[in-house]
């Protein structure tokens, strides 16, 4: 079923290592509790280390059921058409075992989600140029997803979770089981909604239709995780709180942005590249999926903000500053205040949307 899965898409077989059983086992010490460095809905990841000292991670189906295989064949084949120094490599896969194994290269530092919102595990604070670049990697690995792929790719499920930080704190785009090869001649699927809470585009929640302005949703919410240290959803704090996106446009809305920054982040000399990544962030949840950027729109953005980062760092060590603007390829500089709007009619989330959204949301949904 995978290799006629593969031909369909023009992958080559040989692209997946097939690996055995044995290999496998003897990696994980046939699995060993001491061996496993995640769990979630999907399965349980294990390191693993092979004979010749190479480091691996092995994904193992919680079931057996034809839900899995699906996913299963569709990680192999979105990953077959995938070449990106910024997404997690898969390796190869076994057939032998009774439950589908995928491995891939072994991402060392664990998952953004644990950086930005595990207080207790002792990992060191990601600062705000830190976040900056490990954005700016996740939208460029996105926009080539949806337009440099060669059949465009709508990920599904991006979120803090799926990004893994190499020992650099390089960003590795994971877990493409849920994702959707667009054929050329469409531009949006009608697909059963598959998501996580919070992240879900209220548009495609709405319609079941699927975009790649879906993807730019989610990515909006990882934005303003980065920005805040706040979940997307989160029952624990006041109601207020409750939904991240009507949080912080809230607090955008009556110019209290900085009270919802993470504490420790923000300096005299970042904090309108803060409020810049804001805006942005706030144009990708717009409700209608049309008026959001496209992810290459959103990771040229980020880049810019990047590159007037620098500029402020050189400035700075002359006693000047130039926040708010960055050059252009010309030398001129350009406000960067007006790239996109994130007022007027386009609010992230308007009273007839908050009908529909906000049942799910306190209902945990």
């Amino acid at each position: 079923m995978l290799q006629q899965h593969l031909s369909q898409w023009q992958a080559s077989p040989d692209l997946v290592r097939i690996f055995t059983q044995e290999e496998l086992d003897k990696a994980t010490n046939k699995y060993d509790d001491s061996a496993v460095v995640g769990k979630g809905g999907f399965g349980t990841v294990y390191k693993g280390v092979l004979d010749d000292g190479s480091v691996l991670a092995i994904k193992k189906s919680k079931l057996v059921d034809q839900s899995q295989t699906d996913q299963f064949i569709n990680e192999v084949i979105v990953l077959s058409q995938i070449n990106h120094r910024n997404v997690v490599k898969l390796l190869g896969c076994c057939l032998e075992t009774e439950v589908p194994l995928l491995v891939y290269e072994f991402i060392s530092n664990g998952t953004l989600y644990e950086y930005v919102h595990d207080k207790t595990n002792g990992r060191n604070f990601l600062s705000w140029e830190a976040r900056l670049r490990i954005a700016a990697e996740t939208a460029g690995v996105i926009s080539y997803l949806h337009s440099s792929a060669s059949t465009p790719i709508i990920h599904r499920d991006i979120k803090t979770t799926n990004i893994l930080l190499d020992h650099n704190y390089t960003a590795k785009v994971s877990d493409f089981g849920a994702s959707k090869l667009v054929p050329m001649d469409q531009t949006q699927l009608s697909t059963m909604v598959q998501g996580t809470l919070g992240y879900l585009d209220p548009e495609y929640l709405l319609t079941s239709e699927l975009t790649d302005k879906s993807d730019v949703y989610s990515f909006g919410i990882v934005l303003l995780e980065l920005i805040t240290g706040k979940k997307a959803v989160s029952f624990e704090g006041p109601e207020a709180e409750r939904n991240l996106a009507m949080y912080v446009m809230c607090a955008m809305k009556e110019d209290r942005l900085e009270e919802v920054v993470e504490k420790g982040m923000a300096t005299n000399a970042n904090i309108q590249q803060i409020k810049e990544a804001a805006k942005l962030a706030t144009t990708c949840l717009r409700i209608k999926g049309e008026e959001r950027p496209s992810m290459k729109e959103v990771a040229m953005e980020l880049e810019g903000l990047r590159g007037l980062n620098e500029a402020n760092e050189k400035l700075e060590s002359k006693g000047e500053t130039m926040v708010g603007y960055w050059v252009q390829s010309d030398g001129a500089l350009q406000s960067s205040s007006n790239q996109f709007s994130a007022s007027g009619s386009t609010n992230i989330v308007d009273d007839s949307m908050k009908v529909h959204i906000l049942p799910l949301i306190h209902d945990g949904r």
